[in-house]
């Protein structure tokens, strides 16, 4: 047994003495890429397939070494075929991950074209969410269920798809009309596509794990999670229950917005920022950070003397309720002439 550790361990060393830096490189992108598969895996349902599978490859490891022909014929066969298995198995997760790979490589692209648009194009966006905003506050005053969606860099045309086309201008008055119950369109989600209201009643996916959501939650805002798992898109829900303004992003959900708040968060998502707004961003966030060394030092100095001005106060408190209450005139106290520091 001894023998054998040895004979593995010379193996080991034998192959890291012949590795160079691009084997180094090579190493280290694939535990990057393995990182990054388990940590997919462990946000979906394919986490117990995956059990399986290394179950199956300890199972013919087993079968190999003692030789068990039948069952290694069996797993062989299996295993053949296991790669076409595992695409279909795995395709919701696969076409997930791949929709993520072409939304990253879109950055720079998605950068270009915020700059390129125009201040008309600017103003539409702040006039779109204003009407939402303006609508959701009285949707919510009314406890209307509503829900909305603004469409990003991942497209939605499977939604738009299952809803009837409008090509509105946004108003309050028409988010109103189309969320008011028993309409035809007011069970369904209306998405918001260049800051035109261009479809409503369109169906929203499920989400991924439903029934790790809160039984506090309904249907909308079910719909809204699903949606922001599958793509970029912000989503707006107003609660038929309580009123309450969500808002849905990335797979998760944040709650009790109003108004200000609303439109505040809206802007920042939607609103293309300049590239000089972002320099002058850029220019007092250096200069705030040159400066805070000397504001440290001076809020350290205004700590210091309240403390002496709240020490003085509590011992010219003491020195009167001493004098107060003691009778001794050869008290030290009492007949302390010396200034209170």
């Amino acid at each position: 047994m001894i023998q054998y550790l040895k004979d593995i361990w010379e193996n080991i060393r034998s192959v890291f003495a012949t590795m160079g830096l691009v084997d180094y490189l090579d190493i280290l992108l694939l535990a990057y890429l393995i990182y990054k598969g388990i940590k997919i895996i462990k946000e979906t349902r394919a986490e117990q397939l995956i059990k399986g599978i290394i179950l199956l490859a300890i199972l013919f490891f087993v079968v190999n070494q003692f030789q068990l022909k039948a069952m290694k014929v069996i797993i062989e066969t299996f295993l053949n075929v296991g790669i076409i298995a595992i695409l279909i198995v795995f395709q919701p997760e696969l076409r997930r991950v791949l929709e993520k790979m072409g939304r990253t490589t879109k950055v720079k692209k998605l950068a270009l074209n915020f700059e390129s648009k125009t201040d008309a194009a600017t103003a539409d966006i702040h006039n779109c969410i204003e009407a939402v905003c303006t609508a959701c506050e009285q949707l919510s005053q009314t406890a209307t269920g509503a829900l909305i969606v603004f469409e990003r860099e991942t497209k939605l045309g499977e939604q738009i798809d299952t809803g009837t086309i409008i090509n509105a201008t946004p108003s309050p008055e028409l988010f109103g009309n189309i969320f008011f119950p028993n309409t035809p369109l007011h069970d369904g989600a209306v998405i918001i596509r260049d800051s035109k209201v261009y479809a409503a009643g369109c169906f929203l996916p499920k989400p991924q794990k439903e029934e790790l959501i809160s039984k506090a939650l309904g249907s909308r805002h079910r719909a809204a999670i699903g949606m922001s798992e599958v793509s970029d898109a912000v989503i707006v829900v107003v609660s038929e229950e309580t009123g309450t303004i969500s808002i849905a992003e990335n797979g998760s959900l944040t709650r009790f917005y109003n108004k200000d708040t609303l439109r505040k968060l809206l802007t920042q998502k939607l609103v293309p920022e300049k590239p000089e707004s972002k320099k002058l961003k850029d220019k007092a966030s250096k200069k705030k950070k040159k400066n805070a060394p000397d504001a440290k030092k001076e809020k350290g100095a205004d700590n210091e003397r309240m403390a002496q001005k709240l020490f003085s106060e509590l011992c010219q408190e003491f020195k009167n309720y001493h004098i107060r209450t003691c009778d001794c005139r050869y008290c030290v106290v009492c007949n302390l002439d010396a200034d209170i520091p």
